[in-house]
């Protein structure tokens, strides 16, 4: 449960591609080599889709280990890694329904920076050709070139930001299986239009 914070879908904003790139260039400086690639990921990646007003982040690595070793400059910047959220640790993310493969491929760690210029700043750091590296990148690319699941995503956060704007668990109790129902169709359009990350 996020205590004290309410759940406020944002109409899309034109400036959310540019404040990642203010993001990105500090955390490519910290992370140096150790990162393989920093991704915009999360609604605020796909032009024209309201959502919370989040930059997320994803810092593609080798190996979790680099953030023993990265953590002090990225404190610098003002990011804190969070363990605890809601009612579980974030140090993994959701796996979709019917997972049956290794539990390390949904492992992470995560950091929350400080807000630049209004916008809040999630940090997720994962690990290269893992399924949740993966995740982020396929979905945001399919509703990137489906403008009309796009809009029927939006809709979903709207109403259940709507029926409580205070209940966390709620919100994400229906809002992950419902990914869980794009990324099917996702991988389909990924096999079908030889998409790859």
């Amino acid at each position: 449960m996020e205590a004290g914070r309410v759940i406020a879908i944002v109409e899309s904003s034109a400036g959310w591609p540019e404040a990642f790139e203010a993001i990105a260039e500090p955390l490519r400086q910290a992370f140096g080599d150790m990162a393989l690639r920093i991704d915009h990921i999360g609604s605020t990646s796909v032009p024209g889709l309201p959502a919370k007003n989040v930059i997320d982040v994803q810092a593609t690595v080798r190996s979790l280990d680099v953030v023993e070793v990265v953590a002090p400059a990225l404190a610098q910047l003002g990011y804190m890694q969070r363990v605890r959220g809601r009612d579980a640790d974030i140090v993994r993310d959701h796996s979709p329904a019917g997972w049956t493969g290794n539990p390390e491929e949904w492992h992470k760690r995560f950091f929350r920076g400080e807000k630049i210029d209004g916008h809040e700043v999630h940090l997720h750091v994962r690990v290269v050709g893992r399924a949740n590296q993966r995740y982020p990148l396929l979905f945001r690319d399919y509703l990137r070139t489906h403008p009309a699941v796009a809009a029927s995503y939006a809709e979903i956060k709207r109403q259940l930001a709507r029926h409580d704007p205070n209940d966390w668990d709620l919100y994400y109790d229906v809002k992950d299986p419902v990914c869980d129902i794009i990324i099917a169709a996702a991988e389909a359009w990924a096999e079908s239009s030889g998409w790859s990350v």
